[in-house]
């Protein structure tokens, strides 16, 4: 599922009318319902802050809607930055190799 999928799908759980979500995060219904539908520029998607104004007003989880926007949350980026060579390395693992170290973790 994609951000604007997922976001109409909150939106929807909340009861809220595209109207009802853009004036709780301060944008218009329109550009909230081409977010949805996957109309807009890449120009023109959500940046970070709105993301979270919207993830707040839906009672949604922040990181899980910037992902589906293709943004990193600060808390990841912020540790990418300050260990770049543990990222390069996770990077480099297929994925059987990752899910043993995963499970490892969660041991």
């Amino acid at each position: 599922m994609g951000f604007g999928k997922r976001l109409q799908t909150l939106r929807k759980a909340k009861g809220y009318t595209l109207r009802d979500l853009a004036s709780k995060v301060g944008v218009g219904f329109t550009y909230l319902s081409k977010a949805e539908n996957g109309k807009l520029a890449f120009a023109d998607y959500p940046g970070e802050a709105l993301i979270v104004k919207l993830a707040k007003a839906l009672d949604a989880d922040a990181d899980e809607l910037l992902i589906l926007a293709k943004k990193i949350p600060a808390q990841i980026r912020k540790r990418v930055l300050q260990r770049p060579d543990a990222f390069r390395q996770l990077a480099g693992l297929d994925d059987e190799a990752l899910d043993s170290l995963l499970a490892h973790l969660h041991d």
